[in-house]
């Protein structure tokens, strides 16, 4: 069934509506002053009998935009998951396209060494794609935990039958002149309607490279990806492993890549070259090599659309940030720490009035899995899961019907409203 037959029962909201317009908060031409780091930034900050923790970081450290935004970068190429899901005769070629997809996107990053702000407990963002071929896209997330920090995402393309769940889980350490994010979690990839030998939905997962933010004592500023990511699908049993080379103190070079795909343990490709340039893809029995991406003339990635400001609730992304990420705009550093204190002194007293009131924070979006759950395929490392799974599931085949049960998730589209139930937690919502 098209997407354009499916009713939404919204208003038609064009990505060219001013309304839907905002300021880029990527910054991914932004270039900061060279020579800066980390300690410098802080020492020229200090001033005797001064709060070390309202210590303002320099403007190169922040984004513009939370982590459960930033999530979203990696969904900007969905031209290659429709294209996998249209190869469900070959499952090598459609292994192909998902790694593809997967690779596509990580060169989309601030060129300055950058971190995302990190949600606060509870803290939400949807948005939406309108892809190519008239079909639409949604995304929801959630941050469900915040000491260890936890976001919980959500993806699903209806009329195509594309699901993603996933978590990221990212673990801060300080290595001397590099600080890391040891990047925990897994992204489940399902296509609803390509089964398995057993009638069940084909299956992936991914893990993710680790993060590192290198020079920041001495030395250059520089962003790396490093160590390896696994992609898996146990029906087709097809496996890659793409290691993430870090440049070596005296040899080697930046943003390196080495890869092995393999089925039924066998080696068919190697990926090499730089996940932010070009990287080839060479099969291991005729030696030929071709171009798998290329970032820079390949790459066309597709932004999300977000509803308005004045549309968004409380604790959503963009509105709970907005005087931060202003202030960050120009540079104000000291009104973004103001505002980012207000923020986190405001969720300090909310776990402290619930430690008071013996009262355990529940998401409101997405619940616990329970321990069977758990077990299932490419989800034993999730933790939580949309909390309409049960009915997404049942409505599988049924891409109207998936529409429907979406948008009444929370708001997602420009038009809608808020209802009683949004409030009630996940858990509440629909018992498994």
């Amino acid at each position: 069934m098209a997407f354009s037959k499916l009713k939404l029962g919204l208003p038609n909201v064009s990505s060219s509506d001013p309304t839907l317009a905002s300021t880029n908060p990527e910054d991914v031409d932004e270039v900061d002053g060279e020579g800066q780091n980390i300690l410098m930034g802080i020492i020229s900050q200090l001033r005797p009998g001064c709060d070390l923790s309202r210590i303002t970081l320099p403007t190169f450290i922040l984004e513009r935009k939370s982590m459960l935004e930033r999530i979203t970068n990696q969904l900007q190429q969905p031209n290659f998951l429709l294209e996998a899901h249209n190869s469900r005769d070959d499952d090598v070629k459609r292994f192909l396209l998902v790694v593809k997809w997967y690779m596509s996107c990580w060169h989309i990053c601030p060129k300055a060494v950058k971190k995302p702000l990190n949600p606060i407990l509870g803290e939400y963002f949807t948005c939406y794609w309108e892809l190519e071929d008239g079909s639409k896209a949604f995304y929801v997330s959630e941050q469900t935990s915040h000491h260890p920090p936890k976001s919980s995402y959500f993806y699903i393309i209806p009329e195509h039958g594309i699901r993603v769940d996933g978590i990221v889980a990212p673990k801060s350490r300080f290595l001397g002149n590099s600080t890391a994010a040891l990047m925990e979690g897994v992204t489940k990839l399902t296509f609803l309607d390509i089964l398995d030998k057993n009638g069940e939905p084909e299956i992936y997962t991914l893990t993710q490279p680790n993060m590192y933010g290198r020079g920041i004592l001495f030395g250059k500023m520089k962003f790396e990806l490093g160590d390896h990511m696994i992609i898996k699908c146990p029906a087709t049993k097809m496996e890659a492993d793409i290691e993430f080379k870090t440049k070596g103190f005296i040899y080697g070079g930046y943003n390196h890549i080495l890869g092995d795909i393999k089925k039924n343990g066998e080696s068919l490709y190697e990926l090499s070259g730089k996940w932010t340039e070009v990287m080839e893809l060479k099969d291991v029995v005729t030696n030929k090599k071709s171009v798998f991406f290329d970032c820079t003339k390949d790459a066309n990635p597709l932004p999300p659309l977000v509803r308005p400001l004045e549309e968004q609730g409380e604790f959503e992304s963009r509105k709970l940030w907005k005087k931060v990420t202003d202030a960050l705009l120009v540079r104000n550093h000291t009104a973004a720490t103001e505002e980012k204190f207000k923020i986190e002194d405001a969720q300090r007293e909310r776990a402290k009035i619930r430690e008071q009131e013996n009262v355990d924070f529940h998401p409101k979006l997405f619940r616990p899995l329970t321990v069977k759950e758990s077990t299932a395929p490419g989800s034993d490392k999730l933790e939580f899961v949309i909390y309409k799974d049960h009915v997404l599931n049942r409505h599988r085949n049924d891409p109207q019907a998936l529409l429907e049960d979406i948008l009444t998730i929370a708001p997602i589209v420009p038009g809608q409203n808020f209802t009683p139930e949004f409030e009630i937690p996940a858990h509440e919502k629909i018992k498994p």
